[in-house]
């Protein structure tokens, strides 16, 4: 019953549930009933739409994937099919990639090429996507790899994906002379990217839920200056959320996140993370590579990506960024230990690509896992919304009442 009125509450329908810039869903084609057919060694892919739309289709290794790129568009397919798999394909994902651009994930089991990706017209104005893939060699695939980077290095937007600035708004803000300290509030995933999938509840719809309320808390004392990543259902790489953050001259960067273990529903409670080279334990590494590969889920090609986690934190070695973000990290632990459930070891580190900026004091918090019945039913419930909401603005006031000084002649360095 939990998760039926957490559907209610976050209007999720499916994995793609929000619509980007404000825009109403009944302005996009609108894609139903998929369905993964296998013949040989042929699998088909198809949705029925709308309209036609113009679709194009690339490869990608390390994982390997199909991505197929199409206009914004308004997913209506259950969560259930995407999870389908057969022959060369294991599962599929689909999503707003952009404000304009949708994205469909094919995840492969084995080398496989594509054969066929179009949009056909139906009678009544109707259209079909039709996706065909046929298992090939590795040879074959490394060379339809090959020539998918080949046009990405002349611009295809498929391939690269969104660049990594911070946008007009965040930049007009950083530029206005606003002496309030800022907060950049990130709620992890969004669009082509769910996060945890539990029972058609996506991670991304929950954790921007929080990180609304959180905004407009620390906004109602008028004493902060409050930024998001994200606003609503769009995907946003790794490094832009780290560079919106520098952009605006933040004094607080806050990713929120909520996970989730098939194989443990007895796990639950809040956890903090700061940014290390090191992980504290097992299972803050295993986080931190799976947040880590939230590019690679979006179909982003992060194999040319030379400045690995390591690289990235080796400027973290500032102990100015580096003493200010374990000072609120356990000022969070703290304030939230006194109002909601931590987990059993509430404080950790890790190779977080999106703590990675090396002047804002950064932490991640782990609101909670899905897979937890216990956790879910929190997370639907208003009360418990609103207290954790509040211990982590209060823990917001008392890291700048207590590191103030500090932290603003730091920001007035970096503005």
């Amino acid at each position: 019953m939990a998760w039926v009125a957490l559907c209610a509450m976050l209007g999720v329908v499916g994995i793609a549930s929000a619509s980007a810039n404000g825009r109403s869903h009944n302005e996009f084609p609108v894609a139903t009933d998929a369905k993964l057919e296998q013949a040989g060694d042929t699998v088909r892919l198809t949705m029925a739409l709308s309209r036609p739309v113009e679709v194009a289709a690339s490869v990608l290794a390390g994982p390997d994937r199909v991505v197929i790129d199409l206009p914004s568009i308004n997913f209506q397919v259950q969560p259930a099919a995407a999870r389908r798999s057969g022959g060369v394909v294991g599962a599929f994902r689909f999503g707003l990639f952009t404000a304009d651009k949708a994205r469909i994930i094919i995840d492969l089991t084995q080398p496989a090429i594509v054969v066929r990706a179009e949009s056909r017209p139906l009678r009544g104005g109707f259209g079909e996507l039709v996706i065909e893939l046929r298992k090939a060699t590795r040879a074959e695939f490394q060379a339809a790899v090959a020539k998918t980077s080949s046009r990405g290095t002349e611009g295809d937007s498929a391939i690269s994906g969104p660049n990594p600035s911070p946008g007009p708004v965040a930049a007009a803000q950083a530029a206005s002379g606003d002496r309030r300290q800022t907060i950049v509030i990130d709620p992890g995933h969004g669009g082509i990217d769910p996060g945890a999938v539990v029972a058609s509840i996506a991670e991304k719809s929950v954790v921007l839920a929080f990180g609304t309320k959180l905004k407009e808390q620390l906004e109602a004392g008028g004493r902060h200056r409050v930024l998001m990543t994200r606003e609503d259902d769009r995907f946003v790489p790794l490094a832009e959320r780290v560079a919106i953050a520098r952009a605006a001259g933040a004094d607080l960067f806050i990713s929120i996140h909520a996970d989730s273990l098939a194989q443990a529903q007895d796990v639950r409670g809040a956890t903090v993370y700061t940014a290390s080279e090191r992980a504290t334990d097992a299972e803050a590494a295993r986080l931190a590579a799976k947040e880590n590969q939230a590019d690679s889920v979006a179909g982003l090609d992060t194999s040319e990506d030379t400045q690995d986690v390591a690289g990235i934190l080796m400027d973290l070695a500032k102990r100015e960024t580096r003493t200010f973000s374990a000072v609120f990290a356990r000022n969070l632990v703290e304030k939230l230990g006194g109002s909601v459930k931590m987990h059993k070891v509430p404080l950790r580190s890790a190779g977080f690509r999106v703590l990675s900026a090396p002047d804002v004091p950064s932490v991640l918090i782990e609101l909670g896992y899905m897979s937890s019945p216990k956790d879910a039913e929190l997370l639907n419930s208003a009360q418990w919304r609103a207290q954790a909401v509040e211990a982590v603005a209060a823990a917001v006031e008392g890291y700048f009442v207590s590191a103030r000084a500090p932290a603003g002649k730091a920001a007035e360095n970096r503005r």
